[in-house]
């Protein structure tokens, strides 16, 4: 089964979510969020990230999270990982609740392709305060892509990992969660990192990038949104119309790409130092805002 092939099948199966000018919507991705500990990447930005997050819920966003959001491959258990950032999960189930969240699986969290594993781990949570089951996602979904779809002109953007053009961590995702889990994690906690992923490792970066952008050409330049790589990219109009939302894990910094107005932008969460001393977070745009239908091919 070829990388092309996994595209085409991701594409056919896509939900499909209508949008129009009015839409905002904002698009993050491997989060890795972890159990906390000291190879828990996501633990150095969760204040930046859950700032953010609150941002875009009083503003009326529309959260979508294009894979890697948890940390599966590390941790054995969500119920860790939801006891680490719980206050997170507390915020995104507010978005849950009022239809503000679409959710899509990547191969970290790969296991949530399977409905059943998703009912039982993230439909509720045990509070030990009151001894009764939560609800957090109750009947939720995973998808493998989602295409948005402009009402008025029709254009489509279609958002979904981009681990399909990565057979290592697609078809043969066990192999590297078993290294992971047995190797990396414990060598990440002294600063070695996993030459597996295609984050810390820029030819499969490069050979993960090419295979889907032979795919967008082969669909008329169909504007296309990944994450996987940790890599933002942000072409120009005329280009081939490959996204690049880039991770929540970079060094003192997340990133992400937020719709809205009918134009795309990619902007960046950090710390910054006011000239008083005190330490503020701030949305940096890194490109655009970039009009939508300059990217729609004739």
């Amino acid at each position: 089964m070829s990388s092309q092939y996994r595209l085409d099948r991701a594409y056919k199966n896509a939900k499909i979510i209508p949008f129009d000018d009015h839409s905002k919507f904002v698009l993050f991705s491997d989060c890795h969020r972890g159990d906390n500990s000291f190879a828990d990447e996501f633990a150095n930005n969760r204040n930046i990230y859950f700032h953010a997050l609150k941002h875009y819920y009083d503003q009326g966003f529309t959260y979508c999270e294009l894979g890697d959001g948890d940390e599966l491959w590390e941790n054995r258990s969500f119920q860790m990982i939801f006891r680490a950032h719980k206050n997170v999960y507390e915020l995104l189930s507010k978005f849950y609740v009022e239809n503000r969240l679409e959710m899509i699986w990547g191969n970290h969290d790969m296991v949530y392709r399977k409905p059943k594993y998703v009912e039982k781990h993230l439909s509720t949570y045990f509070d030990h305060k009151t001894d009764k089951d939560i609800p957090l996602f109750p009947g939720i979904a995973y998808e493998e892509a989602i295409i948005l779809q402009h009402k008025k002109t029709k254009q489509e953007i279609f958002m979904l990992h981009g681990h399909q053009a990565d057979f290592m961590n697609y078809t043969a995702w066990k192999i590297n969660r078993f290294l992971v889990r047995v190797l990396w994690k414990p060598l990440q906690v002294i600063g070695i990192s996993d030459p597996t992923s295609p984050a810390k490792n820029y030819r499969e970066t490069i050979r993960v990038e090419r295979r889907i952008k032979k795919w967008i050409a082969s669909k008329n330049n169909l504007f296309t949104i990944i994450g996987h790589t940790h890599r933002p990219r942000f072409p120009e109009a005329g280009e081939l119309a490959l996204f690049n939302d880039g991770s929540c894990v970079h060094p003192r910094s997340i990133t992400g790409i937020e719709i809205e107005n009918g134009t795309i932008t990619l902007i960046k969460w950090q710390i910054s130092t006011a000239e008083n001393g005190i330490l503020k977070i701030i949305r940096v745009p890194l490109e655009g805002p970039q009009k939508l239908i300059e990217f729609i091919t004739k």
